[in-house]
């Protein structure tokens, strides 16, 4: 390996490391519904995604695709709390002022007066 080769895997270790470190903080700022951590935590994810943005799968290594491959399952893990957490204030919503539906067929004001 060279040592050009050796820094850009180290380059890439360090990036996948930095993703893993925010989706931590990401499932921290779930579990504590702390709002401006997870506003943070999601221009950090997006940051990190740029910065991987041009790497592509036969650039990773052993170490590397173990590391990408554990931020992927630990994505995944805060997407469903995230859906979860997002079905629960659904419901509880619901439950206070009733089904409302954002896309609904009611006339308009204009449809009633043409009648």
């Amino acid at each position: 390996m060279t040592q050009r080769t050796a820094r850009a895997a180290a380059d890439l270790t360090g990036k996948l490391r930095q993703m893993l470190a925010v989706l931590e903080r990401e499932r921290q700022g779930l579990a504590a519904l702390d709002a401006d951590e997870l506003f943070d935590v999601t221009r950090a994810k997006e940051q990190a995604c740029e910065e991987l943005a041009d790497v592509t799968s036969a650039e990773l290594d052993e170490s590397s695709r173990d590391l990408a491959l554990a931020a992927r399952e630990l994505n995944e893990a805060n997407r469903r709390v995230r859906n979860l957490l997002a079905a629960n204030v659904s419901t509880r919503l619901e439950a206070l002022g009733g089904p409302r539906h954002a896309y609904t067929s009611a006339p308009t004001a204009r449809a009633t007066l043409a009648r």
